[in-house]
């Protein structure tokens, strides 16, 4: 019987996200609004609101990791589980979001 292969979100402490991105080489997603970019982000952060996701997924690597950011951590973990559905197979979600560290 065909199962598809599940990838695991991984949940990244809001902390330790340096960490991750030092470890992976991977790409930061800020899945937030503009007027909330405006209050910062991580650096070298890319930009593509949760709305804009399912259009902007060419301007994504499936093959790269990606860490998914939002303001708390939920918007962040759903765009995390689209991202899966759709052949991502190295998605991390910032667990508490930039909150956490300060960021929004």
């Amino acid at each position: 019987m065909f199962r598809p292969r599940m990838s695991t979100i991984e949940q990244v402490p809001a902390h330790r996200w340096q960490e991750w991105k030092d470890r992976t080489g991977g790409t930061l997603l800020d899945v937030r609004e503009p007027m909330e970019w405006a209050m910062g982000t991580l650096p070298e952060s890319t930009t593509i609101s949760m709305s804009f996701l399912p259009a902007s997924l060419g301007r994504l690597d499936p093959d790269t990791p990606v860490l998914v950011v939002c303001r708390a951590g939920n918007r962040s973990q759903v765009a995390a589980q689209f991202l899966v559905r759709n052949g991502f197979t190295d998605v991390a979600n910032l667990a508490g979001g930039l909150t956490k560290i300060g960021l929004a």
